[in-house]
Formats: structure tokens, sequence, C-alpha cells
């Protein structure tokens, strides 16, 4: 059984033309039936005359040229007007007379050049219409005429507005398309970025390494082993975000989320970069926007410890709740006294300390009042400014007096979860 639907996708698949043929025939044939007669067109006083062969062939004029309407509106509205005066001349007037008003707002709507033209000779063609239909009856009133043609401009400027309507509605979709376009083109970038940089990243330091343990065999060996770690972890991130672009794949793509960040400050380990992890609380048990964005804020966070601070002292606080995730990573600076170590940790508590503690972390929350705060530049740390407070939350970034850098996120959770369902 065939659904409606499918009767109406292959109509409209149908040429322009054949659609708008049944219009023409309909109201050619409404034209003879005399019940509809009066109910017609009509200009002037000159009466009536009865339907004959001249009539077929003027109604003929008036209503076939419909058929062409959207694709040559021009010409439609020529022919339709030129057997209109025909009608009106000889006094054959008939149902068909409405197609002129149809013919109007079509071409108001569809003719896309020489619009002032067309108008111009329309005009000047209802003037001579006019003139001898006054002569041939010698009592015309001007007031019906005038009113007459307010009417026609009326038609013609329905059409105007329904061709603007159309077009901003166009031009609408089209931005609309854009901006998804371009969103679509940033969240892939984004994502790349996260997966690609860290990894690289890593695999980069750790062979930057392996030159100088030639003379050490067996921590060479772990050093390519990590590197090749490193390596199938990026293959596989870059596999599961594949999968999440694929609009066929069939399995549900693996996200990372917060409760990944062990794994993850592990491998940063294994490249060389000594980390001190504390998580409170328990991550959820399935990944979501909140969890996923603090995921990366970590990612992002080791990736610059470990291009612009290798070997540095660096600390990863996690704090799950019911409400948040709080994420805080902080690498030491050369001014740390004592190996460095130690201030990463003292600028990463101090973060933590309650207000009133002096310390320059402590006077700083997501992006506050410290001595020297850094806005968020490049891809990853503007990328993930936007993430977090896409999801209603906070982000900062702030390098310490002793040159160390601290990167802080709060992200709601409730916010994300109707992210997630919308």
């Amino acid at each position: 059984m065939i659904e409606p639907q499918q009767v109406l996708d292959r109509w409209r698949r149908l040429d322009v033309t054949v659609r708008d043929l049944p219009l023409a025939l309909g109201i050619a044939g409404l034209a003879f039936l005399p019940a509809l007669r009066d109910y017609g067109t009509q200009v002037g006083e000159l009466p009536a005359r009865p339907l004959d062969g001249w009539a077929v062939l003027v109604i003929a004029l008036e209503c076939l040229p419909l058929a062409v309407r959207r694709r040559w509106p021009a010409l439609c509205m020529i022919l339709v007007a030129a057997g209109f005066a025909a009608a009106q001349v000889t006094g054959h007037h008939s149902f068909a007379g409405n197609a002129l008003g149809v013919a109007l707002v079509s071409t108001g709507a569809h003719l896309a050049r020489r619009r002032r033209v067309v108008g111009a000779v329309l005009t000047v063609a209802y003037v001579a219409l006019a003139v001898t239909l006054d002569r041939l009856t010698g009592a015309e009133r001007v007031d019906e005429l005038v009113t007459f043609y307010l009417a026609m401009a009326l038609a013609w400027g329905i059409g105007t507005w329904l061709r603007s309507t159309r077009a901003a509605e166009a031009e609408r979709r089209l931005r609309v398309a854009q901006d998804t376009l371009v969103a679509e083109r940033t969240r892939i970038a984004r994502e790349l970025h996260d997966v690609v940089t860290h990894h690289v990243t890593a695999m980069v330091v750790q062979t930057e390494a392996a030159k100088y343990l030639t003379a050490a065999p067996e921590r060479l060996e772990r050093t390519l082993d990590a590197v090749t770690d490193t390596g199938r972890h990026a293959i596989s991130d870059l596999r599961h975000l594949l999968d999440l672009l694929d609009p066929g794949h069939d399995g549900a793509a693996r996200t990372p989320s917060a409760g990944e960040v062990r794994a993850l400050v592990e491998q940063t380990r294994r490249a060389g970069q000594p980390v001190d992890l504390t998580e409170e609380g328990e991550p959820a048990g399935s990944a979501d926007s909140a969890g996923l964005t603090a995921y990366r804020v970590v990612q992002e966070a080791l990736t610059n410890a470990l291009k612009h601070a290798h070997g540095a002292a660096t600390t990863v606080a996690v704090r799950h709740t019911e409400r948040e995730i709080v994420v805080e990573v902080g690498t030491a600076g050369s001014g740390s006294g004592s190996g460095g170590a130690s201030a990463g940790a003292a600028g990463t508590a101090a973060g933590r300390a309650e207000p009133g503690s002096g310390s320059a972390a402590s006077r700083t929350r997501f992006g506050g009042s410290g001595r020297s705060v850094v806005p968020g530049s490049g891809r990853g740390l503007a990328g993930l400014r936007e993430r977090v407070e896409t999801l209603g939350g906070e982000f900062g970034t702030q390098r310490l007096d002793d040159g160390g850098f601290v990167v802080r996120a709060r992200v709601p959770r409730a916010y994300s979860t109707v992210a997630d369902r919308t």
C-alpha cells in the first residue's frame, strides 16, 4: 500500500510545470460552468457576451499560461494579461478572469529580474485598456478604474512579500547551516587537538629522553616501550573519535570521563613528568559532559606541562561531588628553592586554602585577582574555557610568583546532565 507521504514526495519531485498544470486546467474548466460565469474578474462596463469559439481561445490564453507561472513568470504574466484584455474588450467575461490575480501574485513572488520593467509594461498596458474600454462604452468611471489598478498592485505586492519572506527564510537556514558547520568543525578540531597533542607531545618527550639513555639499555627499553604504548593509546583514541564522527557506526563510541584521570596521569609519568595525583569523592559511573570536560582539562594541563615545564613537579587535584567536579593542575616554577617539587605542591595546596592565608594562589580562584592572571590563549586553553563556560562552570589560569602555572576548573554536574538530555 502506498503511503500518502510517498505520494507527496513523488509529487514534489515532478517538474514545476507539471505541478502547475492542474491549476491552469482547473481554472479553465471552471470557466465553462454557467453557475460560475458571474464570479470572474471584470473591469469596465462592457456587457457580457455568450461563450463561443472565440471565447474558448480567450479562456485558453488567460488560463493555460499559468502552467509556466514559476518557470517563466514574465511570459506567463504577459500572456495572461493579453488574454484578460481580450476578454474585457470582446465581452467574454468568465471565471477565467481570476487567472489575472493568480498571475500577478505568482509573478511578484517568482520573477527574479527586470521586475520594474515588467511592472511598468503592465501599468502602460492597463492604461491603454482603460482608454479602449472608455471609448467602447463611454461610461467608464475613473474611480473604479483606479480601484481596480490598486487591487492589481496589491496582488503584486502580496507576491513580493512572499518572495521576500522566502528569501529571508532561505538566508536564515543558510546562516544556521553555516553556523552548524563551523561549530561542528570547531568541535572536531578541538577533539583532534585534545587527542593528538597530548599523545604526540608525550611521544616527542619520551623520544628526546631516549637519546641520552644509550648507555643504560634497560632504561632505554622501558622508554621505547612507553613510546610504543603512547602510540597505541593515540591510535585507540583516534579510532574512538572517528567512531563518534561516523554517523554509520553502529556501536557506542567510548568517551573518556573524569574517572580515567588516573590512567592519564600514569601515562604522563611514563613520559618523564613527575605528577602527584589527589582524588576526592567518587566519579560518576557513566561518562557525561562534565566528566569529559574535566578529563580534557587535566589532559590539556598535563600536555602543557610536558611541553613547557618538562621535569617540573606537577600536581593534579580532582574533587568529585554530587553537584560539580573541581579540577586543579599546578606546575612548579624555577623559583621553588629546593627542587621545585615543594613549590608545585604548595601552590596547589594554597589554591585550596582558606581565604586570607596570604598566598598568591589563595587570592586567585578561577582567574580572580592574583598577581599575574594569564588569559586563555591558543586552541587548547581557549577551547577549554569555552567548554567549561558552556556547561555553566568557571575556568581560570594563573602564573605564580615562582614562575609556576595553575589551571583551575569547576564543572557543574546538574547543568551537564540537562545538556546531555537535550
